[in-house]
């Protein structure tokens, strides 16, 4: 058995949703496809996936192993990416698309190194809440935070981020503090209008997941908007943690139901496909891993 094949089938078929998508994909036979997943199942001795005949779905063990899996083929692509970027220039222009705040917080500072280490590009960044489609307006990579969905695209983790739910001292004293999830449907929300849940918010606790659909007084397409408005008093709101830790720090803010778990987003890189990947592609991939791999 090729262990690193095997390996790089298991996390194909997940990412694709089905060995017939992830056969495609890796430019295999679905029978090979299958079969490099069930001689690692073999040589592990447990079950990676659970098969229906409608959907996949992966074990305890599955979640586990897959997230080994990344980690050692994403460190090979690093690798090779290193070597590949410094035996030849990337040149260019190279197009990057990312999130308005964690685009401003996080990554504009690190475009002028960035172009300092590979003179002969151009970049251009544009800033965007909405995920756009790659192939259609031209993005060479796009950096997206949340669960990813199924599809062709390719997608290298670079970092993770918490989600916490906080509302204003001024907004608490006067509306008081919701104790149980299910308390939230009597509360004023600010709603952030590109939740993967949309208005379906959900908690996991010993009890198991804890969902309630909330009723948002006000909503906006931008984070930023939605926590300053949470901090003026207006509301409850659910966002990630490179927004809203300053103002917890401050006490602008205070975190809510924390005996109740929300989830770890992952931020992304995503590009349209490995193979033939244009040196200049490596090299910001290379460079982004390096920079923000520390809050992976």
């Amino acid at each position: 058995m090729d262990r690193f094949l095997a390996m790089q089938t298991f996390v194909a078929v997940v990412d694709a949703g089905s060995f017939v998508a992830a056969a495609d994909r890796l430019g295999q036979s679905k029978a090979s496809t299958s079969r490099h997943v069930t001689e690692l199942e073999a040589h592990l001795g447990v079950r990676l996936l659970q098969r229906t005949t409608r959907r996949l779905s992966l074990t305890e063990e599955g979640r586990h192993y897959l997230s080994h899996c990344r980690e050692l083929l994403d460190a090979l692509e690093t690798a090779e990416e290193a070597l590949t970027a410094g035996a030849q220039a990337a040149r260019g222009v190279l197009r990057v698309n990312a999130p308005v705040s964690y685009g401003i917080r996080h990554l504009a500072d690190l475009w002028a190194p960035f172009l300092a280490q590979h003179p002969a590009l151009r970049l251009e960044v544009t800033l965007s809440d909405r995920a756009v489609d790659l192939i259609e307006d031209g993005v060479d990579v796009a950096i997206r935070i949340g669960r990813l969905e199924q599809s062709s695209l390719i997608a290298r983790r670079l970092a993770t981020t918490g989600i916490r739910l906080c509302a204003a001292p001024s907004y608490l004293a006067v509306h008081g503090q919701p104790e149980h999830p299910r308390d939230l449907v009597e509360h004023r929300v600010i709603g952030y209008s590109y939740w993967a849940g949309g208005d379906d918010w959900v908690f996991e606790s010993d009890a198991g997941p804890q969902r309630v659909r909330v009723q948002p007084q006000m909503q906006s397409n931008n984070g930023e908007t939605c926590v300053a408005a949470a901090v003026a008093g207006g509301g409850i709101v659910l966002q990630p943690d490179f927004l809203v830790d300053q103002a917890l720090q401050a006490g602008a803010l205070v975190e809510l139901l924390p005996a109740y778990q929300l989830p770890v987003l992952g931020v992304y890189a995503v590009y349209p496909s490995r193979r033939q990947l244009a040196t200049k592609v490596r090299a910001l991939l290379a460079y982004l891993t390096e920079q923000l791999g520390a809050s992976a």
